[in-house]
């Protein structure tokens, strides 16, 4: 059997803490070899650690940042949890495991849980954080497959419904998202599906942190053309991180890498309906389903 070590998928988590942790070393003027010595490990594991090759263990984090100086709380506690998550194999990897999703995706809940505001463009259906139990289902079927077994839809399908409660946190979770006028009128599950679909978007919006506005057909070129994409606005020390999903993977870009999306999100609410036009819009469509 392989040991935990060897079963151990390179996160975000992994990355920023290594890559983190490598910052406060270097800062210090302190060498690997010295580190490596202090922690009783060899100079390659430790380099392995800030390569995210492996993650780093909890106790060794706790100890190098007593040697690094880092003594403000708020940083503190946050590498302490990045060191745990990294770790942990939770039920987010648990249930990933032997589905269409590829492993990366158990880093995708983790944003979504530790974002300060989530901005999403979407260009086929609804984000998952908006979606109805039974839209949701319709999405998910499709996904897996004729072969996926009802209990595995099931899981999944709880665990979208689940992952939604980050809206009722307090303080509350902000997200705002962008949908093309098409994503409205797609009939995924039925028309009653969708009618539903779109008085649930209704009800959602009456949140203060929850904002979901529509691009218009007729706005033409804009900065959405590339496709679907999710901005991940996190506390420091994290940096923003873009997603995207295609039909090759999955890939996450952080710092600059993810400024051009984010440049595309601002471009994109420059075209896009206000949010009382979006919700007349709304209204209208759900009532032409009745």
């Amino acid at each position: 059997m392989p040991t935990k070590r060897e079963q151990f998928v390179q996160t975000i988590r992994a990355q920023w803490l290594g890559q983190r942790m490598r910052e406060l070393r270097e800062e210090r003027g302190l060498t690997l070899k010295y580190i490596a010595a202090y922690l009783g490990v060899e100079f390659s594991t430790l380099a392995r650690y800030e390569r995210a090759e492996w993650p780093f263990r909890r106790d060794h984090v706790i100890a190098l940042l007593d040697v690094y100086g880092v003594y403000e709380e708020r940083e503190r506690t946050q590498l302490v949890q990045l060191a745990q998550d990294a770790w942990r194999v939770n039920r987010w990897d648990d249930d990933f495991e032997g589905t269409v999703y590829d492993a990366t995706f158990v880093d995708y809940p983790w944003l979504e849980s530790r974002a300060e505001e989530i901005c999403t463009y979407s260009t086929m259906v609804f984000p998952g954080l908006l979606q109805t139990r039974d839209y949701a289902e319709a999405i998910i079927r499709h996904a897996e497959g004729a072969q996926s077994s009802p209990q595995k839809i099931d899981r999944w399908v709880r665990l979208r419904m689940e992952r939604q409660l980050i809206l009722d946190e307090k303080p509350p979770k902000r997200l705002a998202a962008l949908v093309e006028d098409s994503v409205l009128r797609r009939p995924i599950g039925g028309r009653l599906v969708l009618r539903a679909q779109l008085e649930h978007l209704a009800r959602a919006v009456e949140r203060p942190h929850v904002e979901l506005r529509v691009i218009p057909t007729g706005s033409g070129l804009h900065a959405g053309l590339a496709g679907t994409f999710t901005l991940f606005k996190m506390q420091r020390p994290y940096p923003e991180v873009a997603y995207v999903e295609h039909l090759g993977g999955r890939l996450f870009m952080e710092a600059s890498r993810a400024e051009r999306y984010s440049k595309a999100y601002d471009g994109l609410r420059e075209v896009a309906l206000s949010t009382a036009e979006s919700m007349a819009l709304i209204a209208t469509l759900a009532e032409e389903l009745s």
